[in-house]
């Protein structure tokens, strides 16, 4: 493996549109929940082997070594489920949460994967937003599978556009802003401008508030997009503590349209109905929200990366992720640790 490059920070192109994807799931699982499909529960493929790798060394062709399957098999009625956003400027994802919705011990995750987060892999961009762009939802669900270890059983895409949209529906989310933000970009006619403190926000103030990174003048969150990703997910929980009040939810055949115009999706209508109802079940007080540990200081192949905690990512797998009853360990990841 190559060693770790450091090199001073260059700034990123733009402010890219950060998702608040997981709102889009919960409510769509909502709104089905509430018509009259034909309840039914993802069927999982318990055939397809989970690939993890046997060798995490680079060949002479600087790729890893050939995957094996793991031999275990999964839980039933516990799916992992991958909401990605979409960049629209570049084609890449930008914002990733892998879900563990595992009903049988009405728990719900959901686990931010950082979009710099490095992959091993023998592609000159290993960054895990590159995935998307390079060969679509199948090479960033294999990708993940294969850094994490565990199976990536379903996968909702998200047209970034159907955000606004959707928080205009359910009339604005109140929520507690956590620093004042005061950003310009002409390029992009971009203007974010919020003091501190609680609000009740309208669809456009809301991707406002979840795009955010940094001020004008450097300051802010002091990690960006960790910080920021700590923002989304703050919001996320207040977008499922609504949309779980279904009376909150006034217009359900917008909702529907809302969702079948800016979603993509592998689970039926059947599968929404059955995890929308299993969800009101479970609770927001189940919710659990984490993201992958690591550092995003560091660069790999003079590219600014985020390098993951290998030790502690293993732990959050096996606490958030595990579909399994036994535990995974390291050998089972191919984390890239340069």
């Amino acid at each position: 493996m190559s060693p770790m490059q450091k090199k001073p920070s260059t700034k990123r192109r733009g402010e890219r549109l950060a998702a608040m994807l997981l709102s889009l799931l919960f409510l769509s699982t909502a709104v089905f929940a509430t018509v009259k499909y034909v309840f039914r529960a993802p069927e999982l493929d318990k055939d397809k082997p989970v690939l993890t790798p046997t060798d995490n060394t680079p060949t002479d062709e600087g790729q890893a070594g050939d995957p094996a399957p793991a031999g275990r098999v999964q839980r039933d009625y516990c799916y992992n489920i991958l909401v990605s956003g979409l960049d629209d400027d570049n084609g890449g994802s930008d914002t990733n949460i892998l879900v563990r919705f595992d009903v049988p011990n009405k728990r719900i995750d959901l686990v931010s994967l950082p979009r710099d987060t490095l992959l091993h892999n023998e592609y000159k961009n290993n960054k895990l937003n590159f995935a998307y762009a390079k060969g679509g939802t199948e090479l960033l669900m294999s990708e993940i599978e294969n850094l994490l270890g565990v199976p990536v059983n379903f996968y909702v895409t998200v047209n970034l556009k159907g955000f606004i949209a959707l928080v205009d529906q359910i009339d604005g989310v109140d929520f507690d802003i956590p620093i004042n933000m005061d950003y310009d970009d002409p390029y992009q006619d971009l203007h974010i401008h919020f003091t501190k403190g609680l609000r009740h926000l309208t669809g456009q103030e809301a991707m406002e508030v979840v795009r955010f990174r940094h001020n004008n003048d450097g300051s802010g969150y002091g990690t960006e997009d960790i910080g920021r990703i700590g923002t989304q997910q703050a919001f996320l929980k207040a977008v499922a503590k609504q949309l779980l009040q279904l009376s909150n939810v006034k217009n359900i055949p917008a909702m529907v349209d809302i969702f079948c115009t800016y979603v993509k999706t592998d689970l039926t209508a059947g599968n929404l109905v059955w995890l929308g109802n299993e969800a009101l079940n479970i609770g927001m007080e189940n919710i659990h929200f984490a993201t992958l540990p690591g550092d995003g200081s560091g660069y790999y192949k003079k590219q600014s990366v985020y390098v993951l905690d290998a030790q502690a990512t293993c732990d959050l797998v096996n606490e958030a992720l595990n579909p399994y009853n036994e535990p995974l360990t390291l050998e089972d990841m191919d984390i890239l640790t340069p």
